[in-house]
């Protein structure tokens, strides 16, 4: 290294923190470089190097600091709250090395890594339903609520409503941005979820900067862009990004200093955060896809050129099993696929195009038994050069090892020809979608072929999925 590139790097070092909490905020600044931004330049501010991995960090901190400072969270309390995920894993982040014990409502759309990452910081997460709204007794809001009111020494945090939630971004998100900017920005892109990152800055901008405008991206089915746009409130639809948008206003969101609000559909949403990470390098959550996507509209349709900035809410290390997997999108209708109106409609996993899982004759019935965990599916088919010979389910390997624990691994060795299906039903994928229904009648799976080639498997799974999507 060079003595020029020596000074350039301990430049931007600094010495050891005390705690990661010390790392909260101060998060760096990219311009995008690659996309079609008009006459402006947008930047983004990566909140995603939050130690916790996302913008709620900030309040997190924040609003555990003030219930100490107030009393209403003592040393060893519990923490209650309901979250997108996010926010649970800024309160645990911060709570559980202070002693507190954390309990988090969290619905079931969101994503297996958020889940399995609050679990794994200690947290007590209880899942509930993503397809009710407020007042039904197992939306997540009302659930976590009930909990805290009926446990001693609990404090309900209730981000949608907690005063530390804005201000954690008027104090330090807002002052960073106007620091890195220049003191020149002329519009900050935000998403609500809780309200307090919009809230926030919008405080801070007004009074430093009035000709910053405010500008929400909201996902289609959300009420908030529509009721800005129409003044009327429209019910709720469902959507699949995670932490933004709602079906009611949360107390913490002043739409007021909202001057433009878009609605971004979930495709247009994956499509821009997926462009992000092929162009840009950024791994993001799908959220920051909504933000990107209504961010470039904004700049097109700008006439003078214009310092935009938003944001990178949270790391895409945390959907790689959504946004990031070409199945799990195409299962959801959120990718550009070819439609037949057939039964190759209804398969997920394509052989043609690599999607399917499946064994060969010779491997062994532990080695069939692992694809079927790691890939959640219970049957494989069975190829040998390319030609499907049979096909093997749970129940054929159980039938195959059961028995006394004498000599069991030596059965779990045997190979997978000695327990597979060979009498095999087919189907031709130019068949309407009711040919398949005898088939589930028969307890098998339906197994598809265009001529002589092996197209992939339909479970009920598939259909119900297709039927879902297709309503």
């Amino acid at each position: 290294m060079s003595q020029t590139s020596e000074v350039q790097t301990s430049g931007r070092l600094r010495p050891p923190y005390r705690s990661v909490l010390d790392l909260i905020g101060e998060t760096p600044v990219v311009e995008l470089t690659r996309f079609d931004t008009g006459r402006c330049r947008l930047f983004l501010k990566l909140e995603s190097q939050n130690p916790g991995g996302s913008i709620k960090d900030r309040i997190a901190l924040s609003m555990i600091g003030e219930a100490e400072r107030s009393g209403l969270l003592r040393p060893g309390g519990t923490i209650v709250e309901a979250t997108a995920g996010n926010t649970g894993l800024g309160l645990a982040q911060v709570g559980i090395p202070k002693g507190y014990r954390i309990i988090l409502v969290v619905p079931d759309k969101m994503s297996r890594e958020k889940v399995q990452h609050l679990r794994a910081l200690g947290a007590d997460v209880r899942l509930t339903r993503s397809d009710v709204g407020k007042g039904h007794a197992e939306y997540y809001q009302d659930m976590a609520e009930k909990i805290a009111a009926e446990m001693p020494g609990a404090f309900y945090v209730n981000q949608f409503a907690n005063p530390a939630n804005p201000l954690a971004h008027e104090m330090t998100t807002g002052p960073e941005i106007w620091k890195q900017l220049d003191g020149d920005v002329d519009a900050v892109v935000v998403g609500v979820g809780s309200g307090g990152t919009l809230t926030g800055l919008g405080r801070y901008f007004a009074r430093v900067s009035p000709k910053t405008e405010m500008v929400l991206a909201d996902p289609v089915g959300s009420i908030l862009a529509p009721l800005i746009n129409t003044g009327k409130m429209e019910e709720a639809g469902s959507w699949t990004v995670e932490g933004i948008g709602e079906d009611f206003v949360p107390p913490n969101a002043d739409l007021s200093l909202i001057k433009r609000a878009y609605s971004v559909s979930d495709k247009h949403s994956m499509l821009a955060v997926r462009d992000l990470l092929a162009k840009e390098g950024v791994l993001a959550g799908s959220s920051s896809g909504t933000l990107l996507s209504a961010a470039l509209r904004y700049c097109r349709e700008q006439t003078t050129a214009k310092r935009v900035v938003t944001f990178v809410c949270d790391s895409g290390n945390k959907y790689l099993s959504k946004v990031f997997d070409d199945f799990w999108l195409a299962e959801q209708g959120l990718s550009e696929k070819r439609h037949y109106g057939n039964l190759r409609d209804l398969v997920a996993r394509s052989h043609r195009e690599g999607g399917t899982l499946f064994v060969g004759p010779k491997d062994t019935l532990l080695n069939a038994y692992g694809r079927m965990r790691r890939g959640d599916v219970s049957q494989l088919p069975v190829l040998d050069s390319g030609k499907l010979i049979g096909i093997i389910d749970e129940s054929d390997i159980l039938a195959k090892i059961e028995g006394s624990y004498e000599g069991r691994w030596e059965r779990f060795n045997a190979p997978v020809e000695t327990a597979m299906t060979r009498d095999l039903h087919t189907l031709q994928a130019n068949r309407s979608l009711d040919a398949v229904l005898p088939v589930f009648d028969r307890n098998e799976v339906a197994i598809i072929f265009d001529g002589d080639e092996f197209v992939g498997l339909i479970t009920r799974i598939d259909l119900i999925n297709h039927l879902r999507r297709t309503q």
